[in-house]
């Protein structure tokens, strides 16, 4: 492909993606606030597509791009994006992985140590004239077992950080896990069952697929200890809600933390009526380094395939 090529960019990006790939001869338009119904109109005559997450390329629409070669996701989950129907059009999916992996697992580390020292609750009470610190007897996450599904970038990340706080590591994947990678972080390879019944803090770290869709359900809820907390970074239809508030409510289960839900915006969702649990809006690769690196990761990933180097 020659780099005298267009591009859509549909979704809000750092600028870093733009100004790298015009300063190499490409005709970037940016439009983030693009509807489903402009985009259909328009998508037929870009060569490369990008997006975030709030753009979905459906089939309908990814039928409708015969000119495009490539869709970049400027981020990790491709669960917006129809990678068969791109399949189908010989349309390249790529993504940046590695741009958003530290943020998320610092914002996991955020999260544990939020529910740990119930932050959020001191806070409130505070602002509200209200001196508990008696109450507020909190916990320590050194010593304690955090529990990692899924050891892919994101969840390896995670692991050095809790490790370098003296947890005890955990995990569980469908795939082999690295051994160097295990040997680092002296992990303790478990089955999902037995990483549920083992730990204090639960962390999951897998892409929405069938196979994953409710794998936390009511069922797996009752392993895991009254005292643990559950963190959902990855994507909301990973945990059956509906479970997780019963359990929650009922105080089978401690604490939980979602930065994603199976509908976002979550503002009427029942969990964020409960004492015990942390909502944040889908802000885990939301940090000015993490969306700048990923911008140039796209960048140079798009430019490169353009050269026929990758």
């Amino acid at each position: 492909m020659s780099l005298n090529q267009s591009v859509l960019v549909c979704d809000q990006v750092n600028p870093t993606l733009n100004e790298i790939l015009e300063k190499n001869g490409l005709k970037v338009t940016y439009e983030p606030e693009i509807t489903p119904e402009q985009l259909a109109e328009k998508i037929g005559n870009f060569q490369v597509v990008v997006v975030r997450s709030r753009t979905k390329l459906v089939k309908e629409l990814i039928e409708k791009a015969d000119k495009c070669k490539i869709i970049a996701r400027v981020g990790v989950g491709l669960d917006n994006i129809d990678e068969n129907a791109a399949k189908e059009k010989n349309i390249r999916v790529i993504n940046a992985v590695e741009g958003a992996m530290n943020a998320v697992a610092e914002l996991v580390i955020g999260l544990m140590l939020s529910m740990a020292r119930e932050i959020p609750r001191a806070d409130r009470e505070v602002r509200n004239g209200n001196w508990i610190k008696k109450e507020l007897m909190g916990r320590e996450l050194s010593g304690k077992y955090l529990g990692i599904v899924g050891l892919g970038n994101i969840g390896k990340k995670l692991a050095r950080h809790a490790k370098s706080l003296n947890m005890n590591i955990i995990g569980y994947d469908v795939v082999p896990i690295d051994e160097e990678f295990s040997k680092e972080v002296g992990l303790m390879k478990a089955d999902l069952d037995t990483l549920l019944s083992s730990s204090d803090y639960v962390s999951l770290h897998v892409p929405l697929l069938e196979s994953t869709h409710h794998m936390i359900n009511n069922e797996k809820l009752k392993l895991m200890k009254k005292t643990a907390c559950i963190i959902n970074t990855a994507r909301g239809g990973v945990i059956d809600e509906d479970a997780l508030y019963n359990s929650l409510k009922e105080g089978n289960l401690a604490n939980a933390a979602l930065d994603v839900f199976e509908a976002e915006p979550a503002t009427g969702n029942k969990l964020i009526t409960l004492p015990n649990f942390i909502a944040t809006p889908h802000i885990g690769a939301q940090t000015k380094e993490a969306q700048s690196l990923a911008a140039n990761i796209i960048a140079e990933k798009i430019i490169q395939i353009i050269r026929g180097v990758i």
